[in-house]
């Protein structure tokens, strides 16, 4: 893919300014906005490849600027915010962002998130559909090369990361794979904050594949170790 466009949406001016000297550094196209309004604008006429997105703006909350751009766009949002707990990540991964790094976060850290953003870009674009099997466990289905998933017949909505979870894991079905694992095939690398975020995004994926309390369970918790892959007759 050609030099990506990264936005920036950060009020905070040294933080945006940190960010965007950085990326300079690092000789990445980008684009700063330090409102939602302007971000929703800048997205829509720039079509940017990567959104760093904080919550806390001064016009609206990050969490609907991400549902506004999803009203269109699947552009590749990495949140970036203060907030910390489950619940917050929860609400922001279920809204449509791809990815959660919580202040304060080194430069190192946002530079290794935005090239595993970027290549799995990259891998999508170039794929060609190279393995073309359909994956079938019960009611679920994965349509590898389309990058569809459904449940009962209907498209569930994943984002880029909780779609190569799944695939991930169903290639895999019935083996035990460890978090290690899991954070290396998906993040290229294995620190504590993947594997917190490995939990949050285990947390949004099995909401959308048992949204009732009698749904068959796809994936098992092995505590300490990892997830598995059921097979559902």
């Amino acid at each position: 893919m050609n030099k990506p466009v990264v936005l920036v949406v950060e009020d905070d001016a040294p933080v945006r300014n940190l960010m965007s000297t950085t990326l300079k550094t690092h000789e990445y196209k980008y684009l700063t906005a330090p409102t939602g309004k302007e971000a929703i604008m800048l997205v829509s006429s720039h079509n940017p490849d990567v959104v760093f997105l904080d919550l806390g703006l001064p016009d609206m909350d990050g969490i609907e600027v991400i549902r506004k751009i999803r009203s269109w766009s699947n552009v590749s949002i990495i949140v970036i915010s203060a907030r910390s707990e489950d619940e917050d990540k929860i609400t922001a991964l279920d809204a449509g962002a791809d990815d959660y790094l919580t202040k304060p976060f080194s430069v190192e850290e946002l530079l290794a998130r935005l090239r595993v953003t970027i290549r799995r870009l990259s891998m999508m674009s170039t794929d060609g559909g190279a393995d073309s099997s359909v994956y079938r466990n019960g009611k679920l289905k994965i349509d590898f090369p389309a990058g569809c998933a459904f449940l009962n017949d209907e498209e569930l909505k994943l984002t880029p990361i909780e779609f190569k979870l799944i695939c991930l894991l169903a290639k895999n079905t019935g083996k035990v794979l460890t978090h290690t694992y899991i954070t290396q095939n998906i993040w290229g690398r294995s620190w504590d904050n993947d594997i917190a975020s490995l939990r949050v995004f285990m947390v949004t994926l099995r909401k959308k594949l048992q949204p009732y309390p009698d749904s068959p369970e796809f994936i098992q918790t092995h505590v300490g170790i990892g997830y598995r892959m059921l097979k559902v007759e």
